[in-house]
């Protein structure tokens, strides 16, 4: 395949080179291990061709804080089950408060929300609080390994009691109150929680929102919970029977402690969905997201400690974790809670100027947003300072780029990013050190052995595959929580590719070393950076008495708008009118996400189903977005091939007008 060389939109100075943190990674490598590289793609090389060699440094470089020595960097190469940096005993949180000890009042964290104004934490307050945060959760009886969860929106509170959290060794995790109920109670049951951190309400496009009725419920239908702290936000004067006060968890004078952990300890618990069951609870180590941490943000994204780092996110996304990642390099993170277009799309811009922002980031869909909305972020605030803006969530495409370069400024560094919530960590992304192409990430991060497979498992280079990872990564999951044996585990990312792993989207390696992801080769439907598994929507649709099966698809590619239609089989007799399609967008809303409330309900006679009884998700997505059926789906492997003839139908009279 050949493809034509896209547009240059920027070239970084000699100044801005040899100022980044990967210029000088590179030079320490010459100094300290004799290693001299051409350009960042042989550098690269080697680093997933000398996978150990590679992290071994990448420790001594970042003088990683231990408290015993690893015995050997990775027992074996192979997928999944390799142990990482065995003997080492650490924090993850220990990292970050080594920046600014001469300097106790300079801001940790800078705040705003639709409820409180401009606010700063410093760094001396944030240890204050830690300590005193993990002194009350002690006192409740939480250690190492216990399970302490969160239904807290993106303020500064919630980096206090993760880190206390974690500083301790209890095991985080955390949903956004904005999340449904029944989503909340599917993610939090599985891990058996011992504390639950709550709030009674958020402000959202400037309506309050009172969540006391799905606290008590989320503590009624979570038995192990001992103790609820609750957080007053919307309401001062909030409060709930049997709990601990925020307040009390702050009046401890204690001093900050980080218990000493095994490399491989769990840290926190997020949430991937897949495609049928349950969310998948999947487990990250202190020490994987630490390094992969200050690889991508450190190195990638250039962060360091004079920086100002906003990445607009919710409690519920992994971006909530890497935002929150830019304290272990001793920047001030900047952090906004509340509706991004509420009272218009100047307001993360405003914050952006008020908390001197010097890397900004967010969903791509926002950009587009703005674009289409016709704003000029410089006419809301003084943005001078900014020196990279960071995208991710969904592609973002040409006319994306050019954009943030147009209206931020021509020397600012386009920095989308693509990973996942499966390895908190992001597999290609930017560079400070070369030039960025339209549409195009500048490269696959350091010991990350990013390739793209066609079907028969075999490297494609300048075209379309899975996107699949050939060696170990220090942050791929620990497991699945109650995963016994580890089948959910090997069959979300192994049983494609034998011993390698697949994430799930398309991807193309450029010949520039950079790369292109066209979205998702599976049926995970990721809207505005929220992931949802189908089996999640269809279980509260099938729950409505009128509805007797359903399928989703999302119809997401590179450069156009996703539209995502539900189609639905209703009992006999029942029409779909404007009752029960309202009725079916509030159930989506109410339950699960306001992003995944489809753009249009179609009554349908059948879904359609394979052999095995699976519903056909894949297939039909690709038929809508233009695949000729003879490459889609074959009706001998189907349970009910008639049922194609809708579809066929359909995507013949509406599909040229749904994908471009």
């Amino acid at each position: 395949m050949t493809t034509q060389t896209p547009e240059c939109l920027w070239q970084p100075t000699q100044a801005r080179i040899e100022n980044s943190r990967m210029h000088d990674f590179m030079q320490w490598l010459k100094q300290h291990r004799g290693l001299e590289f051409r350009d960042y793609n042989a550098l690269w090389q080697w680093s997933v061709d000398q996978l150990e060699d590679f992290w071994a440094a990448f420790w001594d470089y970042f003088d990683i804080r231990h408290s015993s020595p690893y015995l050997r960097v990775l027992d074996g190469d192979r997928m999944p089950g390799a142990t990482w940096f065995e003997g080492a005993r650490l924090n993850m949180i220990e990292q970050g408060f080594r920046f600014h000890d001469d300097e106790p009042d300079r801001p940790a964290i800078i705040s705003r929300s639709e409820i409180r104004p401009l606010q700063e934490l410093s760094w001396g307050d944030l240890k204050t609080q830690v300590a005193s945060f993990a002194h009350g959760l002690r006192q409740m009886g939480v250690g190492p390994g216990d399970r302490v969860v969160a239904y807290l929106p993106n303020i500064p509170e919630t980096v206090v009691a993760f880190y206390a959290c974690a500083s301790i060794g209890a095991i985080w995790s955390s949903c956004s109150p904005d999340m449904g109920t029944r989503s909340v109670i599917d993610r939090f049951r599985q891990i058996d929680p011992k504390v639950m951190i709550v709030v009674d309400g958020y402000r959202y496009g400037g309506k309050d929102f009172n969540r006391m009725d799905v606290v008590r419920q989320l503590r009624s239908e979570l038995p192990t919970i001992e103790q609820v702290v609750l957080l007053p936000y919307l309401d001062s004067g909030a409060s709930l029977d049997d709990s601990v006060a925020w307040s009390d968890m702050l009046a401890h004078d204690q001093p900050m402690t980080f218990e000493q952990l095994p490399f491989d300890h769990p840290l926190w618990v997020v949430y991937s969905s897949g495609t049928t069951g349950m969310p998948k609870p999947i487990v990250h180590s202190h020490g994987g997201a630490l390094l992969e941490g200050l690889q991508g943000q450190g190195l990638h994204m250039d962060l360091q400690p004079d920086d100002r780092y906003l990445w607009f996110t919710t409690t519920g996304w992994i971006m909530w974790n890497a935002q929150i990642g830019g304290l272990l390099l001793g920047s001030t993170i900047c952090i906004y809670d509340g509706n991004p277009g509420y009272p218009d799309l100047g307001t993360l811009w405003r914050f952006a100027g008020e908390a001197g922002v010097t890397f900004f980031g967010a969903g791509a869909a926002y950009f587009l947003n703005c674009k289409k909305a016709g704003i000029h972020p410089r006419e809301y605030a003084d943005l001078s300072v900014i020196h990279s803006v960071g995208s991710t969530g969904s592609p973002l495409p040409d006319e994306g780029y050019k954009w943030i370069m147009n209206e931020i400024g021509e020397d600012v560094l386009v920095a989308p990013i693509s990973g996942g919530t499966d390895v908190a960590a992001f597999y290609v992304g930017c560079n400070p050190i070369m030039p960025v192409y339209a549409g195009e990430m500048q490269c696959r991060t350091l010991g990350t052995a990013v390739y793209a497979f066609d079907e028969e498992g075999k490297v494609v280079n300048d075209e379309v595959g899975e996107l699949v990872v050939t060696r170990p990564m220090p942050s791929m999951p620990l497991y699945f929580w109650g995963d016994e044996g580890g089948h959910r585990y090997h069959d979300s990312y192994f049983d494609t590719y034998p011993g390698i792993w697949r994430h799930g989207d398309w991807i193309r390696i450029t010949p520039r070393g950079g790369a292109v992801i066209y979205g998702r080769s599976d049926t995970t439907i990721n809207r505005q950076g929220v992931r949802m598994g189908t089996g999640e929507i269809y279980r509260v649709v099938e729950e409505i008495p009128e509805v007797l099966d359903s399928l989703i698809v999302d119809l997401e590619y590179l450069g156009r708008e996703s539209w995502m239609p539900l189609f639905v089989v209703l009992r006999e007799g029942v029409e779909l009118d404007d009752s029960l399609t309202g009725r079916i967008r509030a159930a989506i809303r109410d339950n699960l996400s306001a992003r995944h409330v489809p753009n249009e309900i179609i009554p349908v006679a059948a879904i359609p189903y394979t052999l095995t009884g699976k519903k056909m998700e894949l297939p039909i997505r690709k038929l809508l977005l233009g695949k000729p059926l003879a490459q889609v789906a074959s009706p001998d492997a189907m349970a009910n091939p008639e049922s194609l003839d809708f579809y066929i139908r359909f995507a013949e009279e509406r599909g040229t007008a749904l994908v471009e």
